[in-house]
């Protein structure tokens, strides 16, 4: 069975894809059963649209393969925190778990003063998702900043 340090590899791998494309170092995947079932690299620059965060971007293109809006029993990884933004999304898309490496302190989903991650009182969101930070944490800082 692979961990979610082999996940965060893979997001690493595409966070420095991003960053040679000349957009923040962030890649993310959606997995279920073990299986990746959707990948996304940082895209806001290149499609002059600041909502295409990773964490919305990988979103985007599972609904677009499987057409669901429902991702109960999927997780996300991600190589930093998702944001305030992408937390709302991930939690309107009922994300069972979030497993990142870098926390983004203030404007992040669970570290900011507005933890949208963690919220258990807004009821049409229903649980909130299982979070596991700091996954090669190290390893990810000193690849991405490379």
């Amino acid at each position: 069975m692979k961990d979610h340090q082999f996940y965060i590899r893979q997001c690493i791998n595409l966070g420095k894809e991003a960053k040679s494309n000349g957009e923040s170092p962030v890649g993310a995947i959606l997995v279920k059963d073990g299986e990746i079932m959707a990948s996304a690299l940082e895209a806001g620059k290149a499609k002059k649209d600041i909502t295409c965060h990773a964490e919305v971007e990988v979103i985007r293109n599972l609904r677009e393969k499987l057409d669901i809006v429902d991702m109960s029993g999927y997780t996300m990884y991600t190589t930093h925190e998702p944001c305030i933004l992408c937390s709302y999304a991930i939690r309107h898309h009922r994300i069972s778990s979030v497993v990142w490496s870098i926390s983004t302190g203030e404007i992040g989903g669970a570290s900011s003063e507005y933890p949208i991650l963690e919220a258990n009182n807004i009821a049409i969101w229903g649980k909130a998702p299982e979070l596991v930070k700091g996954i090669l944490e190290k390893q990810c800082k000193e690849e991405l900043s490379k």
